[in-house]
């Protein structure tokens, strides 16, 4: 059963349309978060709420986790007593680091420089895997493939807007942290679903660092003064979004080499910026030639790294 399992989710088809579903739904969060903050008035500047708002979305996609994996497995999800310990490591940096650097930098730098800074997740995932964890051989066709998948971020990204070269730690430098944290966090799910289901180390981790979340935004002083029927809704897509893509890009992880994975994260923000002038508006840019370009680039960057391996299972 494990085999066969392991067979399906290793072929090149299956992992390039699950990881661009999951693309896909964190995508989508960029502009779902925004119109999230619109229905619960939450202020641009207002660091505490948005924390807040984080930890309750979060909270709640842990609990959406636990009960679809239970469904799913007809049982109970309750993580081994050996497993509580990594739960917890993964949670610190999943969820609680991550999220805290990246609404601290967010605050104190623009959104295409974020953007641009949390791309780096993708190499730096890939270099974790290869020179920390030891997990797999860092190749040049790797390297290459993520110059060629982080140009098309910046691209889609900048294109037709100033991106100044003003560094800052309580900005770019919160930002970077964020995506290190991330990055650490990918290599970790392959390690510990080893002993584990992806979907329970997802779930628990969740509520474990989404409560954390909830804490630290009602002690700086965040509070929820709107609540609106819309802002629910968002607010569960939000968490089932979270829910599904987490344990969808975790499963991937524990049958497939993280490079052959993490390379699709090359569209996260491309599908925000697609998403975010369809839903909002915002770029005139998204549709035009640089955004064809950028998704040519970034096309180009996942087969660089996954080319090679597709070809040699044909």
């Amino acid at each position: 059963m494990e085999s066969a399992r392991k067979s399906a989710l290793s072929r090149p088809l299956t992992v390039g349309l699950l990881a661009l579903v999951c693309c896909a739904l964190w995508g989508s969060a960029f502009p779902c978060i925004k119109l999230g903050y619109a229905y619960f008035a939450i202020g641009s500047g207002d660091t505490a709420t948005q924390v807040l708002f984080a930890g309750l979305r979060f909270t709640l996609a842990g609990a959406l986790t636990i009960l679809i994996g239970s469904v799913m497995q007809r049982r109970l999800l309750v993580p081994a007593r050996a497993s509580l310990p990594k739960i917890a490591k993964l949670s610190l940096m999943q969820t609680v680091i991550q999220y805290l650097f990246f609404y601290v930098g967010l605050a104190h730098t623009s959104g295409v420089k974020s953007s641009i800074i949390e791309s780096s997740t993708v190499f730096l995932t890939i270099l974790a895997a290869s020179l920390l964890f030891k997990q797999e051989r860092m190749t040049v066709r790797k390297l290459l493939g993520c110059a060629v998948g982080f140009a098309g971020v910046v691209l889609i990204n900048a294109a037709g807007q100033g991106v100044d070269m003003h560094v800052s730690l309580m900005g770019e430098g919160a930002i970077l942290l964020s995506a290190c944290a991330y990055a650490l966090s990918s290599v970790m799910i392959k390690l510990y679903s080893r002993d584990e289901l992806p979907i329970t180390l997802s779930g628990y981790q969740f509520v474990l660092g989404g409560a954390t979340l909830v804490v630290c935004g009602l002690v700086a002083g965040g509070r929820i003064a709107q609540v609106s029927v819309q802002g629910l809704l968002m607010l569960g897509y939000l968490a089932l979004l979270s829910a599904v893509a987490y344990s969808l890009w975790g499963t991937l992880l524990k049958y497939n080499p993280v490079a052959r994975v993490s390379i699709y994260g090359f569209m996260n923000p491309v599908c925000g910026v697609l998403l975010s002038a369809l839903l909002l508006g915002e770029s005139q840019n998204a549709f035009g030639a640089a955004g064809l370009a950028a998704l040519a680039l970034v096309c180009a960057g996942i087969w660089l790294v996954n080319g090679q391996q597709a070809a040699k299972r044909a």
